[in-house]
């Protein structure tokens, strides 16, 4: 499988294409890089896009990386909130190197994004939280019942999928069978949970620790990334600390006194409460993620808040500032501006159906569902700040699910 490479220096060691399972695939970024592997933004002919994942061979010439995620991604395969794998190739780049190579979903935006893009001490509204926690709770419980541990979760590592909906889990690269940890070193600084910072202090020391690590890991790097995105602080530096080790649950009740000024009274102490029973040091009276999704926190019935419906991409575009009430009640104008808006929105992409609602929830907003994800972000891009009649449009995405169900709901300003 032949692949050439671009030819200037700071990029000489990103490929151009990939050929797989005999179509050729154009790199158009690369997404991330590791220690082990880089990541990249593909797209075929058939404007299909995918992520590869290319593993570097290790210093044995093994392929150890490569081979533990795939192995743990086949095993786990067919949950919406975990990454899904469509296949395996081996790549051969011009210099005659062959690299292993994961052929990947190719999902959107991180956690790790949204917390930079909020602005520091800024959290994100209970909505968001709620659905990330959710989603990874569900994820993380489907993992654990198939025995296995993620032993990285952190914020770089949950994405969000704007064609499902939802947010995932990637990354397996340091997953293990519980029971049976054959990774020294696990979870990274800020997101590790006591008993692997112990293990991995002795495995530094050259002493075998225990039996190893459990599924409880992962709930205590839940518990701090959702206290991070209610709180907007990075807490890596408080959780370095004396007064966290003492008594971590003080910590908490403090960040969420400070907060909820801004927020209802009783969700708040819900998602504190949840917090807490994910942060204790004893890993054996930790929630597990399975009881963690029966709290009360769950059924609080939350809206999403217009920042929300700009940073979370879906395939529906909804137009704000545009029409006046006037058009809405004139039938002909009312044609008139369903067909001008239907042309202005086929330049970005395929729209599949288009609605201005004349009487509220949605009254005079413009949505419009493109046939992916891709179109509709092209969309928001370029009609943001651009003005129609003299009025500035403002473009969020709009939750799929909701749009099809007809659901239009007034969202929190």
């Amino acid at each position: 499988v032949a692949v050439t490479h671009l030819a200037s220096a700071d990029q000489s060691t990103r490929p151009v294409l990939f050929e797989i399972f005999g179509e050729i695939w154009t790199v158009q970024s690369r997404l991330g890089q590791g220690v082990s592997a880089s990541v990249y933004r593909v797209s075929s002919g058939r404007a299909a896009t995918a992520a590869v994942k290319e593993f570097q061979t290790d210093s044995q010439g093994g392929d150890y990386g490569y081979h533990k995620e795939r192995s743990v991604l086949e095993d786990i395969q067919g949950h919406k909130n975990i990454v899904t794998l469509y296949g395996v190739f081996t790549n051969h780049s011009c210099m005659g190197v062959a690299t292993r190579c994961l052929l990947l979903e190719l999902l959107d935006v991180s956690v790790s994004e949204l917390l930079v893009r909020c602005g520091s001490g800024q959290g994100h509204s209970m909505w968001l939280v709620q659905h990330c926690a959710r989603d990874i709770m569900e994820g993380l419980s489907f993992l654990h019942r198939e025995g296995y541990v993620h032993a990285d979760l952190k914020p770089r590592n949950i994405l969000w999928s704007p064609d499902d909906e939802c947010f995932k889990l990637i990354d397996f690269g340091l997953s293990f069978k519980q029971g049976n940890q054959d990774v020294k070193f696990i979870q990274t600084d800020g997101y590790r949970a006591p008993e692997a910072e112990l293990q991995n202090s002795l495995a530094r020391a050259g002493v075998e620790g225990g039996s190893g690590c459990t599924a409880a890991v992962d709930l205590w790097s839940l518990g701090i990334i959702l206290l991070e995105m209610f709180s907007g602080i990075k807490l890596k530096d408080t959780i370095g600390s004396k007064e966290w080790k003492d008594n971590n649950a003080a910590i908490v009740d403090h960040i969420f006194a400070s907060n909820s000024v801004l927020c209802p009274a009783i969700p708040v102490y819900h998602l504190r409460d949840l917090i807490k029973s994910m942060l204790l040091h004893d890993p054996k009276q930790r929630c597990t993620a399975e009881s963690a999704l029966l709290s009360p926190f769950f059924s609080i019935p939350f809206a999403p808040h217009i920042e929300d419906l700009v940073l979370l991409p879906s395939p529906v575009l909804r137009l704000l500032n545009l029409i006046d009430d006037s058009h809405l009640h004139n039938e002909e104008e009312y044609e008139d501006v369903l067909e001008d808006m239907k042309e202005e929105c086929q330049k970005y992409g395929s729209v599949v159906s288009l609605l201005i609602p004349k009487e509220n929830p949605g009254k005079g907003q413009v949505f419009v569902e493109y046939a992916n994800s891709s179109d509709s972000k092209e969309a928001q891009r370029l009609l943001t700040g651009r003005t129609f009649d003299g009025k500035f449009v403002m473009a969020t995405f709009y939750p799929l699910s909701a749009y099809k169900r007809g659901y239009l709901y007034q969202t929190v300003q």
